[in-house]
């Protein structure tokens, strides 16, 4: 059917042979060429080509566009965020060395998917779907994490226990760091598959990243007076 022009808002494709000089398509024209102009006419089942002749002193401006364009086009249109990260302990809460630390993302369309979207060029339609297939978290004390799934929330219920998707546990209190905590950073990777209305499909793969803190601490003893005087606490270096 050839390749769409937007000038004559059809697809163009040369006749072959071109027709002799005599045949009026040439408008008397002994320069150029003879091109097929094809337009699709209906919808679904009544769908059908309406065609025409066309001359021109040169090649149409025709539009030709890899469907690998139109997918990063549909993806684009995602708008694909980066993760929504939690934790327990949380942002602003002192989490203790050697104790749980439970890790999760919360879902959402552009967060976590799965997401669809369509890109469209007269012709050419590519559709794209992506779905988060893993979270990275890098805990900032040399471990990296790799969670299947979007992690589970903790809740108070679940008591001293170990995530059962996606935790940690620290070895050394963070007082020693940048601001007193590790530096943790969650890296979202998306699977993206395509497919085109010509028969292309395709695999991509792109990444989202987010950060966040937690501060570890280490439980202190409290040192009694067995007479009955003030109880001390021994003193701690850095981080209050």
């Amino acid at each position: 059917m050839g390749n769409w022009s937007n000038s004559q808002q059809c697809y163009m494709s040369r006749e072959e042979p071109q027709p002799p000089f005599s045949d009026p398509r040439w408008q008397g024209h002994t320069d150029g060429s003879i091109w097929a102009c094809a337009r699709k006419q209906g919808y679904d089942l009544g769908e059908h080509l309406v065609s025409r002749w066309v001359w021109l002193p040169g090649e149409p401006d025709t539009v030709v566009i890899d469907p690998l364009t139109l997918a990063y086009r549909a993806i684009a249109a995602m708008r694909l965020a980066k993760p929504l990260v939690r934790s327990a302990p949380g942002v602003g809460q002192i989490g203790l060395v050697n104790m749980p630390v439970w890790l999760w993302v919360e879902k959402t369309e552009s967060t976590w998917g799965p997401i669809t979207r369509s890109a469209t060029v007269p012709g050419l339609s590519v559709t794209a779907t992506a779905q988060v297939e893993a979270i990275n978290w890098s805990m900032g004390d040399g471990n990296t994490i790799r969670c299947e799934g979007a992690g589970t929330p903790y809740d108070k219920s679940r008591g001293v226990k170990d995530s059962p998707d996606c935790g940690h546990r620290y070895k050394k209190a963070s007082r020693e760091l940048s601001d007193c905590s590790y530096p943790v950073t969650a890296t979202a990777q998306w699977n993206i598959s395509w497919q085109s209305t010509l028969g292309d499909t395709g695999e991509l793969s792109v990444t989202q990243q987010a950060a966040t803190q937690l501060r570890i601490g280490e439980a202190v003893p409290v040192l009694v007076d067995p007479d009955g005087g003030e109880a001390v606490a021994p003193a701690k270096g850095g981080c209050g």
